[in-house]
């Protein structure tokens, strides 16, 4: 079993059919497809993997119902297939998540009209339990009595309240392990990987590129990676690599949206999310019902309230959030739902990244018709260079659809026979199982009874099938069974996370293959330890483990 070792040496040595250049959840789910399709993969980030947007966004597998104010069927069928797709083959990653609209007075806003939407989308999406867990399935609309909605949300605006529509959605429990999982599974295959690394140019003959120059992030050591063909899937890096290193320009110039949500430290007593409406318009609607949607959902320990879009024009690696503009979505928070109350010393963690908005053209305000479709782009048709293509994704939901569509065409170009994507039914690592239930009662059994449940689900819910990988470290040191503080993360899974996971840094730990950072800022008692296990297995100095400390300290809220 292959894991993800970082051998920079082995992507020099040989031609492969694909590079792909950015592991975010575009980038993997493309070398998962590839790498099935029978091609020879390689895949390299200048950062960690599934990092930037594809760990910091609300970690929801939209199924298409808000496309309904669009009249954008085709793309409810699509949201809805890979909603489903995901709930197949990453079942413990990906979990059915009920939403509650109020309902209020007969009108636009009444049960019978988003009754009658709810029902439309039930019908439109017939198919969206094929071949899933019976717990995972995404039920039927339904509706709540005006006693429920306020007794599950107390403090609602009551005034003409009638009661509530109900929705489900997919919610994702770990959303850089999801797309860790995409990768394992890519590489187990047969798939070549590199975090840290990054394209500093392109080899070119005549009119193909034949390859990539490559640089050790790390180290500074360059080197070439040769390949057929190149999909670049960096987001929203990906328009300015062309530019900076081909003298390619997308035309349209793709703008981007600065995505933000945030987690606060309220356990709700159910599993219902809330939507409520906004002063800000979705200026592309059909059917206009009176603002768009914010949403506040119970995610594990925690209430994820999101998302506030606004067109970004910088660079992405400068995107911040400041104090200010903090302040000003907690006003439209509290102002469309006074009962949230929420304030800056609530803020555990900020969610934020960089969305596929449209063009330049669709700058002309901040009330953003959002929505956008993913681009791909054949640089052989669009500009006369052969081997390369471009993928710049908008929403994780779809990454794995528009994967397969641009591995189709490199199929094509490669001029080998095109056969069937099968990713939408295969299991991704940890995803290969037929019960939760029957899954984590295994888990407490093996486990130690000193293990906490919670703990154990936690392992469960991040490594699916695939937790007894944790069981040879425990056996080499049995101190490492135990968590880190407060949390439920075990020593073991820091070591698992360097060892066969290919992190590098303590933020890879703590933010992208552990639990460590997801609800906010762990003591520093906890930061430190996890630092002393990464810096014993990379060997580091006291100078740089405290160097890594103030790094990762820095990804914290600081207001």
């Amino acid at each position: 079993m292959r894991t993800l070792e970082r051998n920079l040496s082995v992507l020099s040595k040989r031609e492969y059919d694909l590079v792909i250049i950015g592991a975010g959840i575009f980038g993997v789910c493309a070398a998962w497809e590839a790498v099935l399709r029978g091609l020879s993969v390689a895949i390299i980030d200048k950062g960690d993997f599934v990092s930037a947007t594809s760990a910091n966004h609300f970690k929801m597998a939209h199924g298409g119902i808000r496309y309904l104010q669009h009249g954008d069927i085709p793309r409810i069928r699509e949201s809805s297939r890979e909603r489903s797709a995901l709930l197949r083959i990453a079942p413990h990653l990906v979990k059915p998540l009920p939403i509650v609209i109020p309902t209020y007075g007969h009108g636009i806003k009444g049960k019978a009209f988003l009754g009658a939407g709810i029902m439309l989308y039930d019908l439109l999406t017939l198919d969206r339990n094929r071949d899933i867990l019976r717990n995972r399935m995404i039920p039927g609309g339904r509706f709540l009595s005006r006693r429920k909605v306020i007794e599950l949300f107390p403090g609602i605006e009551g005034k003409k309240l009638t009661g509530g529509a109900v929705f489900f959605d997919g919610q994702i429990y770990n959303s850089p392990r999801l797309g860790i999982a995409f990768l394992r599974a890519a590489v187990e295959a047969g798939a070549d990987s590199a975090n840290y690394v990054e394209v500093h140019g392109f080899l070119r003959k005549n009119a193909r590129i034949i390859g990539v120059k490559a640089r050790d992030v790390l180290s500074r050591d360059e080197f070439e990676v040769r390949a057929k063909m190149i999909l670049n899937t960096a987001g929203p890096w990906a328009h300015r690599l062309l530019n900076a290193k081909l003298g390619l320009e997308i035309s349209p110039l793709p703008t981007f949206s600065r995505d933000l949500a945030f987690v606060v430290k309220r356990k709700t007593s159910h599993d219902y999310g809330i939507a409520f409406s906004t002063v800000t318009k979705d200026t592309d609607t059909i059917i206009d019902r009176g603002g768009r949607h914010l949403f506040a959902v119970p995610w594990r320990e925690y209430t994820l309230i999101g998302v506030w879009h606004q067109v970004f024009q910088g660079l992405p690696e400068e995107i911040t959030v400041t104090r200010d503009e903090m302040q000003k979505f907690l006003q439209e928070v509290n102002s469309a739902f006074p009962a949230m109350d929420v304030s800056l010393k609530d803020i555990l963690m900020i969610n934020t990244g960089l969305t596929l908005f449209g063009s330049e053209d669709d700058q002309k305000n901040n009330n953003l018709s959002f929505g956008k479709r993913s681009l791909v782009i054949d640089h052989a048709k669009e500009h006369g260079l052969e081997g390369i293509l471009t993928l710049i994704g908008v929403r994780a939901t779809t990454a794995r659809g528009m994967a397969a569509k641009a591995i189709d065409i490199i199929i094509d170009r490669l001029n080998k026979k095109r056969t069937k994507s099968r990713t939408t039914n295969i299991p991704i690592w940890g995803g290969d199982f037929r019960s939760m239930n029957d899954l984590i009662r295994d888990a407490r059994r093996e486990f130690p009874k000193t293990l906490k449940p919670e703990i154990i689900n936690a392992l469960i819910y991040n490594y699916g099938s695939k937790y007894r990988e944790l069981f040879k470290y425990m056996n080499e040191n049995p101190n490492w069974l135990k968590p880190l503080g407060n949390s439920t993360v075990l020593e073991a899974e820091i070591i698992h996370a360097v060892r066969e996971e290919m992190a590098q840094k303590l933020s890879d730990v703590v933010f992208r293959r552990t639990d460590l950072g997801a609800g906010g800022y762990r003591d520093k008692s906890v930061l430190q330890r996890s630092a002393e296990i990464v810096a014993n297995e990379l060997g580091w100095n006291e100078e740089r483990l405290c160097q890594e400390l103030k790094e990762t300290e820095k990804v914290f809220p600081q207001f």
